[in-house]
């Protein structure tokens, strides 16, 4: 389920004195099975971007076509197109209400009307999917668990409702090291396993680097540029001019450059250096 956004215009308050433009002829597609990190400085646009994508906001020019469709056309199954993107907020645990978690994921499969058999599966489907034994966790209160579980509680209340697509805001925000880990090996896994198409936008370029198979960079409500991660980051003085940072592996490969070593230019992951410092090490010993 391809996703193509046309030349993409959005402002708030649109015809008062307070008008301010948020987004600005963005264009871009997203293939099916595509993991795209979405970045970018603090209001740049991003999550203006993303609630646009499942129809949160109606756009004040272009349009955003689902499959082929227009998601916000006159004619167009807007609910059922939405409940096949599911989208992940940030501090999505603050959005959890139920007595129990496994009525709280439940919620979504209800409302689409599913049997209670049917509903029951997906529910069990979904917290496999985030890593949470049911017997254990299913009938306990979502208060009684960690940030980090809460977190995965409500990611699971939107796989229960089985999307093709999945766009999450910061999943990771707030998190201790424990908890960012299972949230990002939970996403890998999911990706790989589900083939689900997942746009994930964070200030995390480490994250990004591990995850994302091509980049969006937003800025002023521009799309700035799009690429491979491996594209982007080697475009350090862009990045830097538009309040971004490069992963912790591409910053210290420009600074062993800077001081004479020969590494390539686009060098950004922990793995990929380790590599190339083995190499320079081999050769100074002759091996």
């Amino acid at each position: 389920m391809p996703i193509e956004v046309k030349h993409l215009s959005y402002r708030y308050s649109e015809g008062s004195a307070f008008s301010t433009l948020a987004l600005d002829d963005v264009s871009f597609r997203i293939e099916d099975g595509e993991f795209v990190g979405v970045i970018g400085h603090t209001g740049s646009g991003k999550s203006t971007l993303m609630q646009h994508l499942n129809g949160l906001l109606k756009p004040s020019s272009g349009q955003v076509l689902v499959d082929g469709e227009d998601l916000n056309g006159e004619k167009v199954n807007r609910r059922a197109l939405r409940q096949r993107i599911g989208l992940v907020f940030q501090y999505p645990e603050y959005q959890l209400f139920e007595e129990t978690v496994a009525k709280d994921i439940a919620f979504g499969p209800r409302n689409q009307g599913l049997s209670p058999e049917e509903t029951d599966e997906r529910v069990r489907y979904a917290m496999e999917r985030v890593h949470l034994d049911y017997d254990q966790v299913a009938p306990k209160s979502p208060f009684e668990l960690s940030g980090g579980q809460m977190r995965r509680v409500a990611i699971a209340g939107v796989l229960a409702m089985k999307p093709t697509v999945l766009i999450l805001d910061e999943p990771t925000a707030g998190l201790d090291p424990r908890g960012r880990e299972n949230i990002l090996s939970m996403l890998k896994e999911l990706h790989a396993r589900e083939k689900v198409t997942i746009l994930m936008v964070s200030h995390s370029m480490d994250d990004m680097a591990r995850l994302a198979s091509r980049l969006l960079v937003i800025s002023e409500g521009k799309l700035l540029a799009t690429g491979t991660p491996r594209e982007i980051f080697s475009q350090e003085a862009m990045m830097l001019a538009n309040g971004l940072a490069v992963p912790e592996a591409a910053r210290l490969c420009s600074l062993l450059r800077s001081r004479g070593y020969d590494l390539p230019p686009d060098l950004y992951t922990p793995e990929e250096l380790k590599a190339e410092l083995l190499r320079l090490w081999k050769g100074v010993q002759g091996c």
